[in-house]
């Protein structure tokens, strides 16, 4: 894919929203184009952490192995949602694992190159942080809803 190609991807793209031109283009020279099968593992619990993703069309299901009960899914990521926030806190470990449901096509966005930008402009780095943070929010909730559910069962 064309680094133009990507541009117009994160122009369009809510979670880019606010970044302006410069900032979009150095994002997007951090991009590469990565595909997935049904099945496969986009990462796994504990690996280290360099990427996140814009999912751009299938699907992804965050779990988590529970001792006892096996791999409980704690959330689906679909089209249009990103993947990933571990790459922007130490220790730089992946937290769940990540596998397609759907057939994934998705950019993958290397976590050390965007870090590098988010110190030489402060400004983008506060804007990526508050992004995330929500997601993470969001990862938190997902995970605080399936372990009151998985807790809330009788064995």
């Amino acid at each position: 894919m064309e680094k133009n190609e990507i541009e117009a991807i994160l122009k369009g793209h809510p979670f880019f929203e606010g970044l302006d031109a410069g900032q979009l283009s150095a994002i997007a020279d951090c991009a590469t184009d990565s595909q997935y099968e049904t099945g496969q593992f986009i990462f796994k619990e504990g690996q280290p952490s360099e990427h996140f993703f814009l999912i751009r069309s299938g699907g992804v299901a965050l779990e988590i192995f529970v001792p006892g009960k096996g791999p409980i899914i704690l959330q689906t990521i679909h089209e249009n949602s990103i993947l990933g926030w571990s790459w922007l806190v130490p220790p730089y470990k992946k937290q769940y694992d990540a596998q397609a449901v759907k057939p994934v096509k998705a950019l993958k966005f290397d976590g050390k190159k965007v870090r590098g930008l988010c110190e030489k402009d402060p400004k983008l780095g506060c804007t990526l942080l508050m992004k995330f943070s929500e997601i993470m929010s969001e990862r938190l909730w997902a995970t605080r809803i399936q372990i009151m559910d998985i807790y809330g069962k009788e064995s």
